[in-house]
């Protein structure tokens, strides 16, 4: 858990991510290994990084904040949409079937790491205001992906961002911003239905696992405030590229997973 907390920190203030995307696999090997309810490792992986997410995400914000590189106008009138897909997510969450579901997140993420593989960073970013349907449809599908996936929601947040014309750094910042509220809607979500099914998890409440979190915050609190000052040091175009880069090794990751299902 600690060896995880490192890089899982780090890369949340760099990207904006939550982290769960190395989390929840981490949590999964590591509860399987200490032989906890096959029936419940998976939700209490998820459950666990959202509650992981929470304070990282908070330290990556407030940094971010301090580049002026948040905007809470579109944190405020896009995460709303962003958490009722969330709130959905984690009620259909105990008995959806994944399969397919990972199958559509790895296309989706392999499309956006081209996307921005290939996108040139603008000298002057002009921000298109985001129709009210895109809104809806957008923030539905990202909060209710990424409260299955147990994530942040970041790496589709950064790349539909940078779409309507935000700097990537600006994209980062409110991507981190909007994954403060999933993991918040998502962790009260996981803890509530893993106490409704009277789960009764060993050093759990609900679905989320005590020691767990109390080993991955403070190592993860410091280190993604390093990873977000880290990020307005680099190159923007060569930050958009990283990205990229990183989406295509989380795309191509979800599709071997999908192959195992």
């Amino acid at each position: 858990m600690v060896l995880t907390a490192v890089p899982v920190g780090f890369v949340a203030g760099l990207f904006g991510i939550g982290g769960g995307l190395i989390t929840v696999p981490f949590l999964y090997y590591i509860f399987g290994q200490l032989g906890i309810d096959q029936q419940y490792i998976m939700h209490l992986a998820v459950g666990t990084s959202f509650a992981i997410i929470i304070p990282t995400s908070i330290v990556s914000v407030l940094t971010h904040h301090k580049f002026n590189a948040v905007d809470f106008s579109v944190v405020k009138n896009y995460g709303i949409f962003v958490v009722i897909g969330v709130i959905i997510g984690t009620i259909f969450a105990a008995t959806l079937k994944t399969k397919s579901l990972v199958l559509f997140f790895s296309i989706v993420i392999l499309f956006l790491g081209i996307y921005l593989l290939l996108i040139k960073e603008k000298e002057q970013n002009i921000i298109s205001e985001m129709k009210l349907y895109l809104k809806i449809l957008l923030g539905f599908i990202v909060g209710f992906i990424s409260s299955i996936m147990g994530i942040g929601g970041a790496i589709m947040n950064v790349p539909i961002l940078k779409f309507f014309g935000y700097s990537i750094n600006k994209a980062i910042g409110s991507a981190a911003a909007i994954g403060f509220l999933i993991a918040l809607f998502g962790a009260t979500g996981f803890l509530i239905s893993g106490s409704y099914l009277k789960t009764n998890l060993p050093l759990s409440i609900g679905f989320l696992n005590i020691p767990a979190f109390l080993i991955f915050i403070p190592i993860t609190t410091f280190m993604a405030r390093l990873g977000a000052r880290t990020v307005h040091k680099i190159d923007k175009n060569k930050i958009s590229k990283f990205f990229g880069i990183f989406l295509l090794i989380v795309a191509v990751k979800f599709f071997y997973e999908y192959l195992k299902l």
